[in-house]
């Protein structure tokens, strides 16, 4: 009984120091991303437009105008990329 307690409480100090990873949050890592880019840019000119978001990458899609900082109507990988290491997008 005792040792089965302390598996217990080691697991939950483990769960606590490590934490969520991006995977049990909803969010896709860098590579996950990345494909997802690819596969939703449909020129492959390295820039998903709205239009494009809006058919393969909705949570992009949502967030667009956040994500297009500067307004140029398109947004890269590495902007994409900056936002999910930020937390987004969601």
């Amino acid at each position: 009984m005792t040792l089965k307690l302390f598996h217990i409480a080691a697991m939950s100090i483990l769960v606590t120091v490590c934490g969520p990873t991006a995977a049990q949050l909803g969010r896709p890592d860098a590579e996950t991303v990345a494909k997802q880019f690819a596969k939703a840019d449909k020129d492959s000119d390295g820039k998903l437009t709205l239009a494009e978001a809006k058919a393969d990458m909705p949570r992009v899609a949502r967030r667009f105008d956040t994500l297009d900082k500067d307004k140029k109507g398109y947004v890269t990988l590495d902007e994409l990329k900056a936002a999910l290491e930020a937390g987004g997008p969601k």
